[in-house]
């Protein structure tokens, strides 16, 4: 019930701006300014010694010397002082700190040491702070400008979160031409305590923003961002632009991998998984921002094509294939509507060409006809100007149409000054509009995937799937074992045992340690066989002719065996020969293709599969996601790839079932999430003859892991091992497990079910109607920060839900807060306390060390639990609450 920290960044009461000057042109004057003319009704306080008042307002010396409560302090004076102002705002009781002082980390290692002074001084002062470095915020609305950008803007439900400065104020200057407006504008600079994922979290639970738009350089804390925006994604879009799309992040590796997995493709990984739009160029953000901020999100890709002319009607319909989706095809009765009144030439067809000399009129029926018709889901409607076109009377009269309707409607207006007038009038009306058709087209489909996609990833994928039949202990036995005797670089021998134990197909493969066991493991295979060098200091044998294929004879798998050998022994005399392995020889695969897994050092695993073989890096194809995943994420990732075409069958190659595959993929999803040793694993080839994929060669290298598993993966699995059985006082069966996407309407009849006095003791307040977009807050959690255990009734009862406690973290795990409803028939029966029991078990095995929740003082039956318990409570007569609390 406490307030939260961040509201103080956007509500404040009160703000003290630290180097306030009457300065022209200074910082200090400037904040001031931007403070008092957005309309800020809250208390100013200006800090300055030099000056008796500053712009009408009376200054102080110290913040200490206020004598009032403030909310917010904006510190613009050299860096090097700051931390001692920290201390003096944390003697005056300020929680909350805007630092735009410069010269932090990004002069070096002298600007690191003072921001690392400035950490000190605000963790001492328990102060929360944003910067340095930091243009500021504003927020129009509530009438605040704490920054540096002086752009007027009018209040929208878009908000932004800017890395760059300069780029603020070319999204306000681009804005305000587009009569676009905004909930809250922050510049994150350098991020040395507030990060993106603090703000991505408050502006989830904001309801006046219905979106966030992000221009992002780089990321500090990689899994808390993935977090929040997991969270935060399946309720409000996020669109991100996202600089340093370079390879610099790749590093050739023993395995080849490192040089597919670079830093970019990572991050896009990561995006996609995160229910994030991820756009390329400025044009695109913009376009994106405008689109969210004024049109309904698609819920088809069907699109209509309004055109006075051929050509950028052609544009759009070019532009729609590159999604590799065609035009909505027009009904029967559609046409007949359209043939009416058009003139006998018009196209007949969609795009719809309502030619050059087309009048107000004619968009107006076109437009009415096409926004009725249910073969379309959102409307393109082009005007290019003619000799006979009027860009500002089609606008002015198509703008009333517009605004009224439910579909998504872009507009193209395009003749630079001709169509200006016209465009103004459209933007005015609230309009989406662009300059072409492909900005169109693209902006659309953007938006209508982004919602196909949020279908896909509702779905977390178990720790450990019940699905897929492996021998994890086995895998993990194999592992520890050679890492306890120093093995970093497997043999393929060693790295194929462990992927057989994940039920990976393999050929059969042999060690042998002389031509005569090589020649009895041949014997035992049949043949023909291949011999490869065992070793775990080379890599590539097949690169370095380490390999003798199609050997069909004792003698010549012995004349091999020694040929080998004996070059390795002049080539690599420091190298430890094991001798060779013996493998069956597989038949001339159709296809090759290369799986493998790569630890990025912020991202986790990485999941790669692609076009194998020799030509791995020449051609390039591949698709990488994160685990873990399920089949229909591992059937997307193979969907990413050009090879699968050819996975569908083409000429004398026949068809695969993309579900064995699949399978595979969540196998190796497997291997990855169980064992965060595994530092880089490379199968290369898994061969698919006739349908059938063996892997034929395979590489791991490994490494003691800082964390166990799952906490190296940066998207946290479903976790299953909180699934417990439990017999109710009175003998109803109940499965306790954590909350699902999918478990919405169990959700919605348990509340329902509740009585109000039941509601009010849960949510302190009285709730009519549990909104789709709520109960989605309530079921959709992403596992790292919030678990939900809930209780479902099980055989021979109905599957109904009895109720439900919830564990909610701060991002490092400090603290805890729970909260617990059971449903009405079920309360008494010993299902409370048992709740109660479990999270504290889940929240000890999360690593939090404090406890908490907030019980209405006359909830005598959770207080009384609660006591039982082991918690301990404070009043707080002001909220009409007890704080009950443990430490764990």
């Amino acid at each position: 019930m406490t307030r939260n920290v961040m509201d103080l960044f956007f509500k404040p009461a009160s703000v003290a701006v630290i180097g306030a000057s009457n300065k022209r042109n200074s910082i200090g004057r400037v904040l001031l300014e931007n403070l008092k003319t957005s309309g800020f009704t809250g208390a100013v306080y200006p800090i300055n010694p030099n000056y008796p008042e500053i712009i009408g307002y009376p200054a102080y010396h110290n913040i200490t010397e206020v004598g009032e409560p403030i909310d917010l302090a904006v510190i613009a004076i050299p860096i090097q002082d700051v931390p001692d102002v920290l201390g003096q705002c944390g003697q005056a009781g300020v929680p909350a700190a805007i630092i735009i002082s410069a010269g932090g980390r990004e002069i070096g290692e002298a600007g690191q040491q003072i921001e690392a002074r400035i950490a000190q001084a605000a963790q001492a002062a328990n102060i929360r702070y944003l910067g340095p470095n930091s243009m500021g915020i504003f927020c129009p609305l509530t009438d605040l400008n704490v920054s540096l950008m002086s752009y007027p803007s009018r209040q929208g439900k878009i908000a932004v979160i800017s890395q760059s400065g300069a780029i603020c104020n070319t999204i306000l200057g681009w804005a305000n031409r587009k009569n676009l407006g905004f909930s809250h504008f922050i510049n994150i600079g350098s991020m040395a305590d507030l990060d993106f994922d603090d703000f991505i979290d408050y502006l989830g639970n904001e309801i006046n923003t219905k979106s966030i738009v992000i221009y992002m350089e780089s990321l500090n804390h990689h899994r808390q961002f993935m977090s929040a925006a997991r969270s935060v994604s399946r309720v409000k879009p996020i669109i991100v632009m996202k600089t340093g799309r370079s390879p610099a992040g790749a590093r050739a590796s023993a395995a080849h991998t490192g040089a597919l997995a670079g830093e970019d493709a990572a991050y896009s990984a990561a995006f996609r998984r995160a229910g994030i739009i991820r756009v390329n160029t400025f044009t695109q953000l913009f376009d994106c921002a405008e689109a969210l901020g004024k049109m309904r999100r698609p819920i088809g890709g069907a699109l209509g094509v309004i055109t006075n002319a051929g050509g950028p009607g052609v544009m759009a319909v070019d532009a729609i294939s590159s999604w590799n989706l065609e035009p909505a095809t027009l009904s029967s009765e559609t046409l007949a509507r359209l043939n009416d009144f058009l003139p006998s030439y018009w196209s007949r067809s969609n795009p719809i060409d309502l030619m050059g000399d087309a009048t107000a009129e004619d968009y107006l029926k076109t437009l009415d006809i096409c926004l009725t018709a249910s073969e379309t889901n959102g409307l393109i409607v082009i005007l290019a100007a003619q000799a006979l076109t009027d860009p500002m009377g089609i606008a002015k009269a198509m703008a009333p149409q517009l605004q009224s309707q439910g579909k998504p409607v872009l507009a193209v207006w395009m003749g630079g000054e001709d169509v200006a007038k016209g465009l103004k009038i459209l933007n005015e009306a609230g309009i989406p509009t662009f300059e072409t058709p492909e900005q169109a087209v693209d902006t659309y489909m953007e938006m209508y995937f982004y919602n196909r996609h949020l279908e896909l990833i509702q779905e977390t994928p178990p720790q450990q799937s019940s699905d897929v039949r492996i021998n994890a202990r086995q895998g993990r036995s194999f592992i520890t074992q050679c890492l306890e005797r120093g093995a970093r670089a497997l043999t393929e021998l060693e790295s194929k045992a462990i992927l057989s134990a994940y039920g990976i197909p393999i050929n059969p493969t042999v060690a042998a340690a002389s031509p005569g066991e090589a020649a009895h493991a041949a014997q035992e295979l049949g043949y023909p066989v291949v011999l490869k060098i065992l070793s775990a200091e080379i890599t590539s044998p097949s690169d370095q002719g380490g390999v003798r294929f199609y050997l069909r004879t004792e003698a010549e798998v012995k004349t091999a065996y020694e040929q080998i050998v004996a070059e390795y022994q002049a080539h690599y005399p420091d190298a430890r020969l094991l001798g060779v392995t013996v493998q069956a020889q597989e038949r001339r695969p159709d296809l090759e293709l290369h799986l493998s897994c790569k630890l990025d050092p912020h991202f986790g695993p990485l999941i790669i599969f692609g076009w194998g073989g020799v030509y791995t890096e020449a051609l390039q194809d591949f698709a990488l996601d994160l685990p873990p995943l399920n089949l229909p994420l591992a059937r997307r990732l193979i969907q990413k790839t050009k090879i699968f075409k050819l996975l569908q069958g083409y000429r004398h190659i026949p068809p695969v079932d993309i579900d064995v595959l699949a399978d595979i993929l969540v196998r190796l999803s497997q291997l990855a999430t169980d064992c965060p040793e595994i530092v880089e694993l490379d199968i290369n080839p898994l061969i698919l003859t006739g349908g059938r994929p063996v892997a034929v060669d395979a590489r791991l290298s490994i490494a003691p892991s800082p964390v166990p598993a799952p906490r190296h993966l940066i998207i946290s699995p479903y976790p299953n091992q909180y699934e417990s059985d439990l017999l109710l006082r009175d003998g109803t069966p109940v499965l306790l497990r954590p909350i699902k996407p999918e478990d919405e309407p169990l959700v919605y009849r348990l509340l329902q079910s509740c009585s109000e006095q039941t509601i009010y003791f849960r949510y302190f307040q009285r709730i009519k109607k549990f909104t789709h977009d709520l109960l989605i807050r309530f079921t959709q959690n992403d596992y790292d920060r919030e678990i939900a255990l809930i209780a479902v009734g099980q055989p021979p009862g109905p599957p109904l839900m009895l109720g439900v406690v919830r564990l909610v973290m701060t991002p490092s795990r400090e603290k805890g807060e729970f909260a617990i409803l059971v449903g009405d028939p079920w309360q008494g029966k010993g299902l409370g306390a048992t709740f109660m029991e479990r999270i504290i078990d889940v929240a000890k095995d999360y690593g939090v060390r404090y406890l908490y929740g907030d019980v209405l003082l006359e909830n005598e039956p959770m207080l009384g639990m609660m006591k039982r318990l082991g918690f301990s409570s404070r009043k707080n007569y002001e909220e009409g609450t007890f704080r009950v609390e443990m430490r764990l």
